[in-house]
């Protein structure tokens, strides 16, 4: 009988070896796979249905979950060690003071970065808007379930419902990621800068058109939310100014990224 680590081994194995997939795909995506085109062609979406199938095993709250991602991470750890034993790399050579020291030095440049200051600044101002906003957000429900219940012809309040929802989600989904695309996306070329390394820069413009995504889809969403609730213009604007400065910040440090080729979402006429 397969012990766990052995299933989780042999699982990952399998899928990777399956053909079905595409190779990165996973690297340069939103991870909103409930909007996803492509969940049948991901390998992390795969192995997610895979292991993590019942209703304990994806509550965060639930011992199973954290059982199941446990087991993940020692096989997945154990694979990196037998990769790095075929290429002659000796992990326990690696000096962790020294590591430590450069990855809070380099913590510290990226959190430094315009872009990086800005997005988060965003994301503290989405919290704010939301937090002053609840009332609003109820009644405007309210007032479209009077609309829904009331029948009137020509009038369809369960559009402007979906449409608001739609937008909600669409901000709070990028909200952060927004922030954490882009300290990826610095943190590669950072590194190449500081460990005199010949910098290759496809995985930090991948990073970065990821959240340059995220940032036109969330100036569409504030401008949708602005049309139903112009009341509160002034709010909104301000959010949407921050959001194309931010934009013409990335555009500036990472030029070429709105280029770069995503496997799949750019190669296969579909975009995510």
């Amino acid at each position: 009988m397969q012990s766990k680590k052995e299933r989780y081994k042999n699982t990952l194995l399998n899928l990777a070896q399956s053909g079905k997939f595409i190779p990165g795909i996973y690297n340069y995506c939103d991870r909103w796979c409930e909007r996803c085109a492509f969940t049948s062609r991901c390998m992390n979406y795969a192995m997610d249905e895979k292991e993590f199938d019942t209703p304990e095993s994806k509550d965060i709250h639930n011992k199973v979950f954290w059982d199941k991602l446990h087991g993940i991470f020692q096989v997945t750890l154990e694979m990196v060690k037998e990769k790095a034993g075929e290429l002659c790399i000796d992990l326990n050579a690696i000096d962790c003071d020294t590591f430590t020291k450069q990855e809070e030095k380099i913590h510290k440049i990226i959190e430094d970065q315009p872009y990086a200051k800005a997005s988060f600044a965003y994301a503290e101002a989405v919290n704010k808007w939301f937090d002053s906003n609840k009332k609003l957000l109820e009644s405007k429900g309210e007032e479209l379930m009077s609309l829904a219940q009331a029948e009137i012809p020509g009038i369809r309040p369960d559009k402007d419902a979906v449409k608001i929802q739609d937008c909600l989600e669409i901000v709070r989904w990028y909200q952060h990621q927004i922030y954490v695309k882009l300290c990826r996306a610095a943190s590669g070329m950072i590194r190449g800068e500081l460990e005199n390394n010949e910098y290759s820069p496809d995985d930090a413009n991948g990073s970065a058109k990821v959240a340059i995504i995220g940032i036109e889809r969330s100036i569409a969403a504030w401008g949708g939310l602005l049309n139903e609730f112009a009341d509160k213009e002034k709010q909104i604007l301000e959010l949407l100014v921050s959001l194309k400065k931010l934009l013409k910040q990335v555009d500036a440090a990472f030029p070429d990224a709105r280029a770069f080729v995503r496997p799949g979402f750019d190669t296969l006429g579909k975009r995510q």
